[in-house]
């Protein structure tokens, strides 16, 4: 949006922890196809990580940043951020290799 900053904030290990190691304290169970193969995520939402992306994208633009892979962002940041206040995201395959 014009005449804000933007915000860029990094889902892994920022607001949320994941892992396909199964736990009982898991926030959120995700399966995805990764080549063929069903995997569950099970991740770790940080405390305050829902309210805070909400109260942020009143200040600034907010955009999501994973290096992981959309099929795996995309639902899990459209839990996190069910009424669409950060609709900006990039994740690896927005990236470019450079210099090595």
């Amino acid at each position: 949006m014009r005449g804000r900053k933007t915000l860029l904030l990094d889902v892994d290990e920022t607001l949320v922890h994941s892992s396909f190691t199964p736990t009982e304290k898991a926030d959120i169970v995700l399966p995805i196809d990764i080549e063929g193969r069903v995997c569950n995520i099970y991740v770790l939402v940080r405390p305050g990580c829902v309210p805070f992306i909400k109260e942020v994208s009143k200040h600034f633009e907010v955009v999501i940043f994973t290096a992981s892979l959309s099929k795996y962002a995309i639902p899990l940041m459209n839990i996190l951020d069910e009424d669409k206040v950060a609709p900006q995201r990039l994740f690896r395959e927005h990236c470019t290799l450079f210099n090595g």
